[in-house]
Formats: structure tokens, sequence, C-alpha cells
């Protein structure tokens, strides 16, 4: 059965998914690029920019499984381009240039219409602006027998906890503290939700915690 779920998100120590200031320069905001460090040395992500080599262990074991199993994405619109109505420019086709790491329907919440963009390695860039229900709709006939990813950012996730369609959260708490930025849980329940701790496993770089229903 296809489940709806959050994989490889990282937050800070005080529940921050993205620093203040997202902008061109800095796209997770003011020291958010610090969140994520888990995840660099590892040799899945050292294989998606392109090189060879890299860590093995429990951080790559999750930064693998964050990416895999997945017939279909969700992503918000500034997990696509830099605020704003001009997309980046004319020419702009998401963070990743032309192989994006998702090979697979892609589709990105926005008030912006846009069509389709189909990029290399089976990534179709999708854009919806009927809302996150409509996008769900649709990533399920997209995705198979497969699950679907909501993949960020931090007001996706939020949008689709709060309407009780995710099934499964993989949060990496990473040592860092932000201090202002996007809360994830600031208002959320998730006992409430139904929510309650499956997995815990720490590295010397983040603890991995997983929650399902």
């Amino acid at each position: 059965m296809t489940r709806v779920r959050v994989g490889g998100f990282s937050i800070s120590l005080d529940g921050f998914g993205a620093g203040p200031e997202q902008s061109l320069e800095n796209p997770i905001g003011k020291g958010g690029r610090g969140l994520h460090q888990w995840m660099f040395g590892t040799r899945f992500f050292r294989a998606m920019i392109g090189q060879e080599g890299g860590s093995e262990g429990l951080d790559q074991a999750y930064a693998d499984r964050a990416m895999q199993g997945f017939g279909a994405f969700i992503l918000g619109r500034n997990m696509f381009g830099p605020a704003g109505d001009d997309w980046g420019g004319p020419d702009w086709k998401g963070w990743w240039g032309d192989d994006p790491p998702y090979h697979a329907p892609t589709f990105i919440l926005t008030h912006h219409p846009r069509p389709p963009i189909e990029m290399e390695g089976g990534t179709t860039f999708i854009f919806v602006t009927e809302g996150i229900e409509a996008a769900l709709d649709q990533a399920r006939a997209a995705a198979g027998d497969l699950d679907i990813k909501i993949g960020g950012g931090v007001a996706t996730v939020r949008q689709y906890l709060q309407a009780g369609l995710i099934d499964e959260l993989h949060f990496a708490l990473s040592p860092v503290v932000l201090g202002q930025g996007e809360a994830m849980f600031a208002g959320i329940d998730l006992p409430a939700l139904g929510f309650r701790v499956t997995e815990h496993q720490a590295t010397e770089h983040a603890t991995h915690i997983v929650l399902a229903r």
C-alpha cells in the first residue's frame, strides 16, 4: 500500500527546518546549510553530486533510505526555485541542474501556473495550483505501488501533517542551534495526530528519529 512519508528532513535542536532570510544565495536561509552536515559526507550524497567515495554507516543508511522507494514527490514552491514570481528567471529549472535527484514525477505546490518541465533522469516537474490534496491525488496516480515523499520545505510538511495526510516522518536532528527561521513543530501536537517514535539512532553528526502512525 502506498504510504506518504517524510524522509531525511533535517531540523535544528531548537526545531527549525530552515534558517531566516532565505534567498538565492542562501536557499535554506542563513545557517541552514549546517542542518545537513550529516548527509554531505555520505556515499549517497557524493554520488548524487557526481563524486566518488563517501562514508558508510548509519548516516549513509538513512540518507539512502530517504530517497528510496518513492514513485512521486511533492515539494513546496521554494524547493523548486527562489521566492518571487519569476521562478529565478526564464531559464530556471530548479536547484539541481539538468538531472535532479528525484527521478520520478515531482509535483510543485504553487500559486503561479507553469507548464510541466521534463528533466534528465526521469524527473518531470509538474506545477499544481489547486492545493495540497490535489497534489496528493496526482502523486498517488503517478506513484503506482510505490510511496510518496513530501520533500519539504517546512511549510509544506506542516500543511500535510495538519491535514492528517502523512504516515511516517524521519527527522535528522542536527547539533545546530538557529534561533530563528521556519519552525517545524510550533502549534503541532504529534501525539494527538497519532504519531509515536518507532526508531531513534544517534551518530556523530545527527540523531535520526522516525515517527509513525
